[in-house]
């Protein structure tokens, strides 16, 4: 499946019609709703719909939400229904309290359909997070889009659609957004360091000494050096296919990374814990490059499973080494992201 799909020539000077690309499928499979009733394409009939496949600690996913959340504000009360899918990539998105925390600290405000079967991304025969699927007062796919940018784009497939349906309130002014924290654009210019999960499963270019322990409690010690994009553990983890817990209070992740930002997705172990920690970047407090979830010290705590926004550094960016040290047991670490 193309990542990329042209998009069609003369948007708002033409009258060139995007292509149908399939009917818009049935949401039957969504395993809950937040925000809405559940809805049907036949009951949306007449509305031109949205489609916003997500998971609410992907990074990607969390830059394009400034967009989707303006447009959802801007056009609902021209002809547009917006309909996020929310479907889980780590195991604590499955659990509808942390999706539903998730919806209000994120200010999401339109339908969403919880899709913990993978039912509704299998009836969309959907790949990505995140993709925007358009459709059609007559409930046509007509435009799609997987990954960020091109919100220009994207916005002036949503006028033309509406255009279509009668609206004529839709006009050709663009939305502008204020992306904060983990929202803002990544700064693509600088950036080095490709996700990468601590997981057994899917890691790559881990470098403690003798390497990954699958499924057992394991004492991992740090290498003489660390590469760019290599990681590596310190102290009494356990690694499973999707996560690293830490067994026992100090240890530590180590990352050498080439990027503006770093995340880090994770949480308690044990719903309602907490678990304290210290950022240090080239061994030093990050000061002015510590992100929204730590202290000009380095200091933070994790309470909640998601992804967490660790460093942010002002520049000049080149190869730094993260560390962070837990100072209680029981965090989960499961990716980083960068930006």
């Amino acid at each position: 499946m193309k990542l990329h799909w042209p998009m069609p020539v003369g948007l708002h000077t033409a009258t060139a019609r995007l292509p149908v690309e399939g009917e818009l499928p049935s949401f039957d499979g969504a395993t809950g709703w937040l925000n809405s009733p559940p809805l049907t394409p036949t009951g949306l009939r007449g509305k031109v719909v949205l489609v916003n496949f997500w998971t609410y600690t992907c990074i990607n996913w969390l830059r394009q939400l400034p967009y989707v959340r303006a447009w959802a504000g801007k056009y609902s009360g021209q002809g547009l229904v917006v309909i996020g899918v929310h479907t889980p990539e780590f195991p604590f998105e499955h659990d509808l309290d942390n999706v539903r925390r998730a919806v209000q600290d994120m200010r999401v405000g339109y339908p969403v359909a919880t899709d913990n079967d993978y039912a509704v991304w299998s009836a969309f025969d959907n790949h990505y997070w995140p993709a925007l699927y358009f459709a059609d007062a007559q409930g046509h796919i007509r435009h799609h889009r997987f990954g960020e940018g091109e919100y220009q784009q994207s916005e002036m497939v949503i006028q033309q659609l509406l255009a279509e349906a009668g609206s004529a309130d839709a006009g050709h002014e663009l939305v502008s957004v204020d992306a904060r924290g983990a929202e803002a654009p990544a700064d693509w210019v600088t950036l080095r360091s490709a996700e990468n999960y601590t997981g057994y499963e899917r890691t790559e270019n881990f470098a403690s000494p003798g390497g990954a322990v699958l499924g057992k409690r394991h004492a991992y010690t740090v290498p003489a050096e660390l590469r760019l994009n290599h990681w590596t553990l310190s102290g009494d983890w356990t690694l499973e296919d999707q996560a690293a817990t830490l067994n026992e209070a100090n240890g530590q992740i180590a990352y050498r990374f080439h990027a503006r930002d770093l995340h880090l997705v994770m949480g308690p172990a044990v719903r309602g814990a907490s678990v304290r920690f210290r950022v240090l970047i080239d061994g030093q407090p990050p000061g002015a490059a510590h992100g929204v979830d730590v202290d000009d010290q380095g200091h933070g705590t994790v309470a909640e499973q998601r992804l967490h926004q660790l460093i942010r550094h002002p520049g000049p960016i080149t190869d730094r080494t993260f560390q962070i040290t837990f100072l209680d047991p029981g965090v989960q670490a499961y990716a980083f992201t960068f930006g």
